[in-house]
């Protein structure tokens, strides 16, 4: 069973890929990827959020 650090820093690691995918998709005008990858980054979000992660200084988005 993985422990909270274990589960916040998947999701660290994949709030920094979902983030990078989403500023590719907008530079290239991918609405629909966009789209798909922003629901993704707000589950993530708030995730974090609830895990006490400060997002201030690391969400690149700020949806």
């Amino acid at each position: 069973m993985p422990t909270g650090i274990e589960v916040t820093k998947a999701a660290l690691d994949d709030f920094k890929k979902i983030q990078r995918y989403m500023l590719l998709a907008r530079e290239e005008n991918a609405t629909k990827t966009y789209a798909e990858l922003k629901d993704e980054y707000l589950t993530l979000k708030a995730i974090l959020n609830v895990s006490g992660v400060n997002l201030t200084d690391i969400d690149k988005i700020k949806e």
